[in-house]
């Protein structure tokens, strides 16, 4: 597969993909090694800084999603990027001036959050414009592709900027590869959908309309209740897994960044195999291969808790690149399907039901992690997130998934 597309405004979104999840990959890497380095944060302080960091997933999701079936995507997306641009740019120097505290990183952190459900939502909405219901699997390849060397890339560079500078100094690149993503998205190449915008809708109808079509249908049901245990379970071992591997397995920034980066790495392998995957599994099955080998890559994690050395630094590492490529398989699958049955004028919201559901978890995982962490001991909370991995696959097991071998109909306007 050819992963940068030869359309203009496909390859524009690409690149401007590739720059908003590199942005975001490089400050989700910087603001933790910040808060533990430079300002000597507690595990319930972390826990908080993170959930603080993860609350408009929550907060804002449902809004976004609105604002993306009402307003141009393509402006949203890049009014986003360049919000993100101003504030990375502006930490760094209340970094150097003295006057940045948790207080102030976890507001930043707030908008920068804000900032990246609107571009994703946006994004989501964006794609079924661009490309036929026949090539959304194909498309969405290419874009998590892009997401996928970000990942891959930003913590493995924001560790090594922060080991040789310091954590500011990521920040600020990352604010740099921001202001690209909005230059991208702000040609007339870009302007596709304007006709499919909705705008006279009251916005308690415009939320339940979303809500009851992901309750009503069994498959968007069983991906929302998958996703959020699988959240959950994430920022649990998020919240604290970076004061593990310092204070426990005494690892470097440098050797953090790299074993985040593996799941990257995962995800581009997942990307790159996806077309002989899908020859091979039907969709059901090949979307059930995420919250399967997420409970392997949790066992992974887990099993450093019990080893020492090089193998503990092995199997996180092992862990995350479990955890890339799975649930990139899941990703593009589940993505695809919401795309292909969604009606148009109810994608945007659609996608942010998703979005609350994939992400606005996370504020409660970071807290319960938190907690947990500061009561029992770090350990402990990494086996809370491997037991919560177990809850996300018999979702999905339970559901009809598993039975599923292609794309169903798309929804109509009445079924709908």
């Amino acid at each position: 597969m050819t992963f940068i597309p030869a359309d203009s405004a496909f390859r524009r979104l690409w690149f401007a993909n590739l720059a908003a999840n590199g942005a975001e990959q490089l400050a989700l890497a910087a603001i933790p090694l910040m808060a533990a380095l430079a300002l000597n944060a507690t595990p319930e302080q972390m826990g908080g800084l993170t959930a603080f960091q993860t609350l408009p997933y929550l907060l804002f999701s449902l809004l976004a999603g609105i604002w993306a079936d009402r307003f141009p995507r393509h402006w949203l997306m890049a009014g986003a990027e360049a919000v993100r641009a101003v504030l990375l740019l502006w930490l760094p120097l209340l970094a150097l001036a003295g006057w940045l505290d948790l207080v102030a990183l976890a507001a930043i952190g707030f908008v920068l959050s804000a900032s990246t459900v609107l571009f994703n939502v946006s994004a989501q909405a964006y794609l079924p414009a661009l490309v036929g219901r026949e090539s959304l699997a194909r498309a969405n390849a290419r874009l998590e592709f892009a997401r996928a060397a970000a990942v891959f890339l930003g913590p493995g560079l924001a560790g090594m900027v922060a080991g040789w500078t310091s954590p500011a100094t990521a920040l600020a690149v990352s604010g740099i590869t921001s202001a690209l993503a909005a230059w991208l998205l702000v040609a007339p190449a870009m302007r596709r959908d304007q006709s499919k915008m909705q705008t006279g809708l009251p916005l308690g109808r415009a939320l339940a309309e979303g809500f009851l079509l992901v309750w009503r249908h069994p498959l968007l049901r069983a991906i929302a209740g998958c996703a959020m245990a699988w959240n959950f379970s994430w920022f649990v071992l998020m919240a604290v897994l970076v004061l593990f591997a310092i204070n426990e397995l005494g690892l470097s920034p440098a050797q953090i960044g790299f074993a985040l980066g593996t799941q990257g790495l995962g995800m581009l392998l997942a990307a790159s195999c996806l077309p002989a995957i899908h020859a091979r599994l039907r969709l059901g099955p090949m979307i059930l291969l995420g919250p399967t080998m997420s409970v392997l890559a949790a066992l992974c994690v887990g099993g450093a808790t019990i080893l020492h050395g090089s193998m503990a630094y092995g199997a996180i590492c092992a862990g995350f690149f479990l955890f890339g490529f799975g649930p990139m398989l899941w990703t593009i699958g589940q993505t695809s399907l919401r795309q292909a049955i969604v009606p148009a004028r109810l994608i945007g919201r659609v996608s942010a039901m998703q979005q609350v559901a994939t992400l606005g978890m996370r504020p409660l995982g970071a807290l319960a992690g938190g907690w947990v962490g500061g009561e029992y001991g770090l350990a402990a909370t990494i086996w809370l997130a491997v037991a919560g991995y177990g809850v996300q696959l018999a979702i999905i097991l339970m559901s009809p998934m598993p039975r599923l071998s292609e794309l169903p109909e798309a929804m109509t306007e009445e079924t709908a």
